[in-house]
C-alpha cells in the first residue's frame, strides 16, 4: 500500500511538472501575459457565447484555390460595415487550428492573444503585376445572415506539414456556419481568378503533392500560321471550338458537349503548335495544361474545368503515362485515371480534353481498353517538300531568296518543323558571326552543318529519324511508301505508325510546353 501511495505521489508530481511545461511552452508561443487581448475572450464576445463550447465547421482549400477563398471571404466581410480582421500572436498560429485553440481549455486558450494578421502575395494572372495580398493567418469577425460568425484562415505552409489551406467557422448556431461554408464555395467559383485563364499545375519535387499553379499568357497564333494537311485544322477547330460555339443548339437537341481529341504524330511535327492556335482561338476559355509529373493532378484539373466552363484540358505526351502506375492510387495506369476522369464529367459539360502523343501505337492499346473517351483522332504528319518550303517562308520571312528556300526544302527531306526552325536560327547566327546580314550562303552552310555526320544527335533531338548526310534512312520518315487521306486520319480502329501525307504547308512544333517561350512571331 505504501508503495502505491509513493507511485501516486510521483505521478501527481509528474503531472504538475508537465502542466508547468505546457504553460511555459504556451507563454513562449503566445504573447506575454497581459499584452493584447485574449483570443478566446474576443471571439466569445463577438458570437455572444462561450466560443470554446461551440462546434467548428471546417473546409480544406487546395493550394490553387487559396486566392479564390480569400476573395470570397473578403466579399462576405465587406457586406458588414462592422467587420473586423484580427490575427493570432506567437508561433502557435502556425501549429494549432482554431478548433485546437478554442477546445483545448485551461490555460492554453487563456494565453493565446490577439496579434497582427499575416499576409502573403499570390499570383492572380500571368503578368508580374497580377498579384493579390492574401490572408495567410487571420480571423474574420463579421455578421452573416444577421448572425455573428468567426472565420479563421490558416494558409498553406509546407514547412509545417500543411499542404492545403483551412477555413474554420464558428457561430452560435451550427447551421449558420454550414451555410457560410456553402456560400464561400459558391463565391469561389463565381469570382475565381482561374476563370478564363491558362494555368499549369506545379509539381512538388519532394513528392508532397501540388506545389501551386502558374498562370500562362494566352498565345496569339492566327490560323494562317498553322499549315496542316488539307482540312485537318478545320476538323480540329470544329471539334474543339465549333462545339463550344454551338453549345446551346447541341444541348437543345440532347447532344453531349464533352469531347476528347487526340493529336498524334512524330516529335516536332506541330502538335503543340496546333494546341497553341486552339488556345489562341478560345479567349475567355479556361485551360489547364498538364505534362510530365503534373499529369498526376488530373482530378484537380477536371474539377477546375467543371467549375469554370467552357474549359480545355491539355494532356501533353499521354503515351508517357500509358503504362505508368507510379501516380495512380490503384493497380491501373495513370492514363486510365485520366480517361476515367474524362468519363466522369457530365455529358453536357463544355469541356474538351486535348491529348497529344508521339507514340500512338503505345497509346492506342490503352485507349482501346477505355473506348468512347476520344471521339476524334487527327494525325499531324511530317511535312513534305511543300510543307518544308512553307515552314522556311514562315520562319525566314524575307531573309533569303526564293531559290535558296526551295533548295533547302528539297535537301531537308524527312525533317521536322523543329529542324527547320533551328536551321533558320543557325543561318542567322552564321551571318552574325561573319559580321554580315543573312544571305543565301548562310542558309546553305547552316543546312550543311545540320545534315553532317557530327550532328546526328542534334537531328535526333529535333525529332529527325536516323539518316545519312543528305536525307533520311531508307524506309524512314520522309520516304515514299504510302499516303494518308487528305486531312489526316480519324480512324477509330488501329492507327498505323505515322507516315508522310500530302500537305500544302508546314508546322511549328516541339515537345512539352516550351512553346510558350516563343512569344508572338514578328511577321515580315
Amino acid at each position: 500500500m505504501a508503495d502505491e501511495v509513493v507511485r501516486d505521489d510521483e505521478l501527481h508530481g509528474f503531472m504538475r511538472q508537465f502542466r508547468g511545461f505546457i504553460d511555459v511552452t504556451m507563454q513562449r508561443f503566445g504573447e506575454d501575459e497581459g499584452e493584447g487581448e485574449g483570443l478566446r475572450a474576443v471571439l466569445s464576445e463577438h458570437v455572444g457565447a462561450d466560443a470554446h463550447r461551440l462546434p467548428v465547421v471546417s473546409e480544406s482549400v487546395p493550394v490553387h484555390r487559396v486566392v479564390d477563398a480569400d476573395l470570397a471571404l473578403a466579399s462576405l466581410a465587406e457586406a458588414d460595415p462592422g467587420a473586423r480582421l484580427i490575427g493570432i500572436a506567437g508561433d502557435v498560429r502556425h501549429h494549432l487550428t482554431l478548433a485546437d485553440l478554442l477546445q483545448a481549455g485551461g490555460s492554453w486558450g487563456g494565453r493565446v492573444r490577439v496579434g497582427p494578421v499575416d499576409y502573403v502575395q499570390l499570383p492572380t494572372g500571368p503578368r508580374p503585376e497580377d498579384r493579390r495580398q492574401v490572408v495567410s493567418s487571420g480571423v474574420h469577425l463579421f455578421r452573416f445572415d444577421d448572425a455573428p460568425v468567426v472565420v479563421r484562415v490558416q494558409g498553406v505552409a509546407s514547412q509545417y506539414g500543411r499542404e492545403e489551406a483551412l477555413v474554420e467557422v464558428v457561430a452560435a448556431e451550427r447551421p449558420v456556419a454550414e451555410a457560410l461554408i456553402d456560400r464561400v464555395r459558391a463565391l469561389m467559383d463565381e469570382r475565381s481568378v482561374l476563370r478564363g485563364q491558362i494555368i499549369t499545375f506545379g509539381f512538388d519535387p519532394y513528392g508532397r503533392g501540388m506545389a501551386g499553379i502558374t498562370f500562362v499568357e494566352r498565345p496569339a497564333l492566327p490560323a494562317e500560321d498553322v499549315v496542316l494537311p488539307a482540312g485537318a485544322l478545320e476538323r480540329i477547330r470544329a471539334h474543339v471550338v465549333g462545339i463550344g460555339e454551338q453549345r446551346e443548339h447541341l444541348r437543345a437537341h440532347g447532344q453531349h458537349l464533352k469531347r476528347g481529341i487526340l493529336l498524334y504524330g512524330a516529335p516536332g511535327t506541330g502538335k503543340t503548335h496546333t494546341v497553341r492556335h486552339l488556345l489562341s482561338s478560345t479567349p475567355g476559355t479556361t485551360a489547364v495544361l498538364l505534362s510530365g509529373g503534373s499529369l498526376g493532378h488530373i482530378h484537380a484539373a477536371a474539377r477546375v474545368a467543371r467549375a469554370h466552363q467552357p474549359a480545355i484540358v491539355v494532356l501533353e505526351d499521354c503515351d508517357l503515362i500509358a503504362e505508368d502506375r507510379s501516380f495512380a492510387m490503384g493497380p491501373q495506369p495513370l492514363l486510365f485515371e485520366v480517361l476515367d476522369t474524362l468519363d466522369g464529367l457530365d455529358a453536357d459539360a463544355d469541356v474538351a480534353f486535348l491529348l497529344t502523343t508521339n507514340r500512338v501505337a503505345d497509346l492506342e492499346v490503352a485507349l482501346a481498353q477505355r473506348p468512347g473517351r476520344v471521339d476524334l483522332a487527327v494525325e499531324i504528319p511530317l511535312p513534305d517538300e511543300a510543307g518544308r518550303l512553307a515552314l522556311l517562308q514562315l520562319y525566314a520571312a524575307r531573309l533569303f531568296s526564293d531559290a535558296a528556300l526551295a533548295a533547302a526544302a528539297a535537301r531537308s527531306e524527312g525533317t521536322t518543323a523543329s529542324f527547320v526552325k533551328e536551321l533558320v536560327r543557325r543561318a542567322v547566327l552564321h551571318a552574325a558571326l561573319a559580321g554580315r546580314d543573312p544571305a543565301d550562303e548562310h542558309l546553305a552552310s547552316a543546312l550543311d552543318e545540320l545534315l553532317s555526320d557530327s550532328e546526328v544527335l542534334t537531328r535526333s533531338l529535333l525529332g529527325v529519324a536516323s539518316s545519312g548526310a543528305d536525307g533520311p534512312a531508307e524506309g524512314g520518315p520522309g520516304t515514299e511508301g504510302g499516303s494518308w487521306p487528305e486531312g489526316g486520319s480519324a480512324s477509330p480502329g488501329p492507327v498505323p505508325v505515322p507516315r508522310p501525307g500530302r500537305m500544302p504547308g508546314g508546322y511549328r512544333g516541339g515537345r512539352g510546353f516550351g512553346w510558350f517561350d516563343y512569344g508572338p512571331r514578328a511577321r515580315g
